[in-house]
């Protein structure tokens, strides 16, 4: 008897068990199917399928569905009626059912019908965190903003312990309404710090929204007016701050970051990233000064070397940029790296400063031993790995390249590619090599090199080999001699050396010699690279734009087009002319190594200068709210 009780209680289980799964097979089926054909706008096939979901899961997620399907249809009739048998279900009336009643009501175009039935769901909300959310979102989707901020009006009354201060700037913002909602964001900042995060994310995407500018006006009128009244609040100096960085105003907001540091001694860490971003952006006069200021705090700050490495980079880095052929300035900026390496000791946290310390020697310096003399006491350093070591030789062979030694750089360079098969570098050095083949006049060695490197896993390195190569190819059999290339790449090497005026002079000389050469596009290139040099940006903007212009279908025609911009965005300071150069690489050279650092660069400067699209501001705002999801 026992046994026959045991075997029921076991096969009812298993059945029980199929039961079920068979039920979630069948949710799956139906809700996948169902959705499909929702989407696909098929209503006709979607309706049933959701309503079996919907009787299978009572979930309300279905429901609605269910009857933005009989809306499409045009069953309004049916569909109130499919309510309000649901409705009798219920005890309270669900608020977010209500909803659903007016949308068919609005679909009807019954207006103020609808509206008293929203207003009859936000009565019956119950008085929970959850409830408010379901309905307030409820009214977001269907893009009744004055009422999902009415919703959240309401809970703050009822329930004064919570707080709805985030939510209600949400929906402030979906009505433009921006002083309300900068109150509610400042507010929530005020009771609680923590949230600055997560308000920056919000500002962030609010102001990609504002097409004319009312957010920003708004922003900085109410936080300086916050300041002012409340100074004891630092989190609206962060907010203040984070709002100058997206705005590239480095200066204004390393003093805000300085003086909270002299209030709260607690900013290192941020004005540290304060200077990188600066210096990403080649703002190189902030980024010392943000540097300077920990370095003046003394040693005793955990940031004192990180900020000694920083400034030597960004003042070698201002140097090349800035002041070339400043040889005062140079020297000055020798002894720092000598003083700053003294301090610092030779080491891998500092092969990087060796190398541009090397670099300064010899190519600004002409002191072509005293690199080598840096470049090999970093070589010299213990329990390198072998990619650092290939790095410091690189830079050597550079500097013997510099120094008219174009067989021991050879041998160099194919050191570290013995060393490094299993790293990038490797493939960097072999199209370094390749390259000083090209100097050499060996044209058809190059050529072969660089075809094999086209494969590179490097896209960047995979990219110049092929440009070369091309370069290559298609001049040196189309003359019967070979002499505009040698010329061109004698050219090449003296810029390489740092010797402009010399490979200036022989450019010129090609261009007299030979007048309709195949390489007009490069010869102008390598002008506009001179010109940038010598910070005569107009005159080198000239010469990218007639590649463009003119050549744009050629190898060089995404280079010049991303050189151009990046002269517009740093140097010529005409943001809106760097926007639509950006813009323009991604239509017009899609697969450019420079695609990322375009799309990147676009999307940031769209964000300060949103692009003229036809249509109104409301439309556009409309249009942005639209592809918004909530």
């Amino acid at each position: 008897m026992k046994y026959l009780i045991f075997s029921f209680l076991i096969l009812f289980s298993l059945n029980t068990v199929f039961g079920q799964e068979n039920k979630v097979s069948e949710i799956q089926s139906k809700s996948s199917l169902g959705i499909k054909y929702y989407n696909e706008k098929d209503y006709e096939k979607a309706l049933p399928l959701l309503k079996d979901v919907y009787e299978l899961t009572r979930n309300s997620t279905y429901y609605r569905y269910y009857i933005t399907c009989m809306i499409g249809l045009q069953r309004y009739d049916e569909a109130i009626r499919e309510i309000q048998d649901e409705l009798k279900k219920q005890k309270p009336p669900r608020p977010d059912y209500l909803i659903y009643w007016g949308q068919v009501l609005k679909a009807q175009g019954l207006k103020d019908e609808a509206t008293a039935k929203y207003r009859e769901a936000i009565d019956n909300v119950q008085p929970n965190k959850g409830s408010y959310y379901l309905v307030a979102n409820a009214f977001l989707v269907d893009q009744e903003f004055e009422l999902a901020r009415d919703v959240y009006q309401k809970a703050a009354e009822v329930m004064p312990d919570e707080d709805f201060s985030y939510e209600l700037a949400r929906s402030y913002l979906y009505l433009r309404d921006y002083n309300n909602m900068m109150e509610a964001y400042l507010n929530l900042l005020k009771k609680d710090p923590m949230h600055l995060s997560r308000i920056q994310s919000s500002l962030s995407s609010a102001m990609r929204l504002d097409i004319d500018d009312g957010l920003r006006d708004q922003f900085r009128e109410q936080v300086l007016l916050r300041i002012q009244s409340e100074p004891d609040v630092i989190g609206y100096n962060r907010l203040l701050i984070w709002f100058l960085l997206q705005e590239r105003k480095f200066a204004s907001a390393l003093r805000q970051s300085i003086a909270i540091d002299r209030r709260t001694g607690e900013e290192d860490q941020q004005i540290a990233i304060l200077g990188d971003m600066a210096l990403r952006n080649k703002e190189y006069a902030e980024a010392k000064k943000a540097y300077q200021y920990l370095l003046d705090k003394g040693e005793e700050t955990s940031y004192y070397a990180q900020a000694l490495i920083r400034t030597l980079n960004a003042s070698f880095l201002e140097y090349v940029n800035d002041f070339p052929e400043d040889s005062v300035k140079g020297k000055e900026l020798a002894q720092q790296f000598n003083e700053g390496l003294e301090y610092l000791h030779f080491g891998p946290a500092t092969l990087a400063l060796v190398r541009e310390y090397a670099h300064l020697e010899a190519f600004y310096l002409n002191a072509p031993g005293q690199a080598i003399e840096v470049l090999e006491k970093g070589i010299a350093v213990p329990g390198l790995k072998p990619e650092q070591t290939g790095e410091l030789k690189t830079e050597l062979a550079d500097v013997h390249l510099y120094n008219n030694d174009p067989w021991e750089a050879m041998l160099l360079y194919s050191q570290v590619i013995d060393e490094n098969k299993a790293n990038s570098l490797g493939d960097e050095v072999k199209l370094k090599k390749a390259r000083l083949g090209y100097y050499m006049g060996n044209f058809k060695w190059a050529k072969a090199q660089l075809d094999v490197l086209k494969a590179s896993t490097s896209k960047l390195t995979a990219n110049d080999a092929m440009e070369l190569s091309m370069m290559i190819g298609n001049n040196l059999n189309l003359d019967t001699t070979a002499v505009p290339l040698q010329m061109f790449a004698r050219a090449d090497l003296l810029f390489f050396q740092n010797r402009n005026e010399q490979a200036m002079a022989v450019l010129d000389s090609l261009e007299e010699q030979f007048p309709y050469n195949s390489l007009v596009d490069d010869i102008l290139f390598r002008k506009a690279k001179l010109e940038i040099g010598h910070q005569n940006y107009t005159l080198a903007a000239e010469y990218l734009q007639t590649i463009v212009n003119d050549f744009g279908y050629e190898l060089l025609g995404d280079d010049a087009m991303y050189q151009l911009a990046e002269l517009y965005n740093y140097d010529l300071d005409q943001k809106e002319k760097a926007r639509d150069l950006y813009r323009s690489m991604l239509n017009s050279y899609p697969g450019s190594v420079y695609i990322e650092e375009s799309r990147a660069k676009y999307r940031e400067l769209r964000e300060v200068y949103p692009d003229k699209e036809e249509g109104g501001k409301e439309q556009l705002f409309q249009r942005a709210i639209e592809n918004t999801e909530f």
